[in-house]
């Protein structure tokens, strides 16, 4: 891979985001000024140089002004839990010396009352909903150096899994599902899969809690439940385009099964919550599953069977790139190596539109346009910080905020 030309796309990344930042009006990880921080932060690292970090410093310090400002909007995606998650992440990967214990806690009830209230309206929602908050707190949990601090962050997660468990629903034979809003428009429930909106985010959080003795025995039945449910919705057929549907309906799934391949809908996202939930549960079986569905998915190359339109992490090349290049260091396999290769030379191929953000811009679906973004989820941020893990002779961990890791 032609390490130069990622050199300077970095470069041109890099120059439109200092031109950009400030027109920034949300502060999340996902879509926000923190995330794009991020990439300013890593980009240092990546360069030895001080000089972007210190942006990265200034993007943070605009973050706490608008709180300060009244700047309210609370979740994981677009708002204060996710600044918080940045922040945290950036001590614990050594980014910078910021006193966490100090600043966070002031934010923590209000944080909390949101997680609360959207549990009881049934809002478990990674991005913008209950899950974004507990993940969160999770984060504070394990970077607090204070033990009060860590004993009311124990509740509070505690307290988030009896939500959980509040919200399940028992399917039977030891599948435990949970309801949701499929679309705002239509208002149409169902059970959603997914990572980003869905249950795969639920096997998600409940794996990075199965983790510590302090909330092994509370999530492991959900944990098994939850993965019992999705796994019976894997396809049987011979030559399937995708495992699992999108979600299921009253006893239909969607659109024949056939989900794309993307970070936020689809076979990747499930598979790579499943191989981390095996490696904490021991199930062989569940990771030799994952490892079943991710080589299927390494295989859809061709523009029909991937359905990929754009570049972005959300829904494009460089997500299933960083995902591939995630279960190539898990494994080693060669598989991944080249599934990963292959997407980043595709990201590298849709980097021209003369009037893009280094030549990027986001497909905004059927009946809309193609427009230039800057953010971590669909933006050249995230694409940046998906170039520099691909370049960077050491193991990053930002891509925990999409929870691939």
């Amino acid at each position: 891979m032609n390490k130069e030309l990622l050199e300077k796309k970095l470069k041109e990344i890099d120059q439109i985001i200092k031109e950009k930042y400030k027109e920034e009006t949300q502060i999340g990880v996902l879509a926000g000024l923190s995330g794009i921080a991020l990439f300013e932060f890593y980009y240092s690292k990546y360069l030895d140089i001080d000089d972007h970090a210190d942006v990265g410093v200034e993007m943070l310090t605009d973050c706490i002004d608008k709180i300060n400002e009244g700047y309210s909007y609370p979740t994981f995606c677009t708002g204060i839990a996710g600044a918080g998650w940045v922040l945290d992440h950036l001590e614990q990967e050594e980014f910078m010396d910021a006193d966490n214990d100090d600043l966070l806690p002031e934010l923590d009830q209000y944080i909390h009352t949101f997680m609360v209230t959207d549990m009881k309206n049934g809002n478990y929602d990674f991005l913008h909903g209950a899950i974004g908050y507990a993940f969160y707190f999770l984060n504070r949990y394990r970077n607090t150096k204070s033990d009060e601090l860590k004993e009311k962050y124990i509740t509070i997660l505690k307290e988030f899994m009896d939500l959980l468990k509040d919200l399940s629903e028992d399917d039977g034979d030891g599948k435990i599902k949970w309801e949701s809003e499929l679309s705002i428009e239509t208002k149409e429930r169902g059970y959603n899969l997914s990572l980003s909106h869905g249950m795969s985010s639920i096997v998600g959080i409940l794996t990075k809690l199965h983790v510590y003795d302090d909330f092994k025995t509370q999530a492991e039945p959900m944990l098994k439940g939850a993965i019992k449910y999705i796994l019976s919705h894997k396809t049987t057929e011979e030559n399937p385009f995708s495992i699992f549907p999108s979600w299921i309906t009253e006893n239909k799934e969607d659109e024949n099964g056939q989900s794309r391949l993307a970070w936020c809908y689809g076979d990747l996202g499930v598979a790579m919550r499943f191989w981390f939930a095996s490696k904490t549960l021991n199930d062989a079986a569940l990771g030799e599953t994952a490892l079943e569905v991710l080589k299927h998915s390494a295989a859809r190359t061709k523009v029909d069977d991937s359905l990929v339109r754009d570049a972005g992490v959300c829904h494009g090349s460089y997500g299933n790139a960083q995902m591939f290049y995630r279960m190539y260091k898990e494994t080693g396999d060669q598989v991944f190596k080249d599934a990963f290769e292959f997407w980043i030379q595709d990201g590298i191929d849709r980097g021209n539109f003369e009037d893009g953000y280094a030549g990027y811009k986001q497909w905004k679906g059927m009946d809309k346009s193609w427009e230039p973004e800057v953010s971590l989820l669909e933006g050249v941020a995230g694409i940046g910080l998906s170039i520099l893990d691909y370049l960077a002779d050491y193991d990053t961990k930002w891509d925990e905020c999409l929870m691939i890791s």
